[in-house]
């Protein structure tokens, strides 16, 4: 009987842990991404509407908006949106790491062209 409780009392303790840090952060909001493309630095806006640990992400672009979905999980985050080019679909894989409630950074996988590193600060 006292394994019982003590299992029960351990799970009740780690429960709502769990769901304390799922809700750590909230990415809905504005934010200024920038990215170190082989062409220079590139600064976009990236707005974020979060939904549990489920995002809907739109970045404002040179190119036009696209929008895309991801996730967060702890502290990272991942997203990935897919444009159209004369070349045909091109899909960029946002990964990163939430410093704080304002800071974001990680690296975009770009598929054949590799990796380039962003940074995230939050507008609004």
């Amino acid at each position: 009987m006292k394994k019982v409780l003590g299992l029960v009392l351990g799970i009740l303790l780690v429960v709502p842990f769990s769901v304390l840090l799922a809700q750590q952060y909230n990415l809905t909001g504005t934010w200024e991404i920038t990215t170190q493309t082989p062409r220079g630095e590139m600064k976009s806006e990236l707005e974020i509407k979060q939904d549990g640990a489920k995002l809907t992400v739109t970045m404002k672009t040179q190119r036009g908006e696209i929008t895309g979905e991801g996730k967060i999980e702890g502290n990272k985050v991942e997203w990935t949106i897919t444009r159209q080019t004369p070349r045909g679909e091109f899909t960029t894989t946002y990964k990163g790491e939430i410093k704080d409630k304002d800071h974001m950074a990680g690296e975009a996988e770009m598929g054949q062209f590799g990796t380039i590193q962003w940074t995230a600060v939050r507008k609004s």
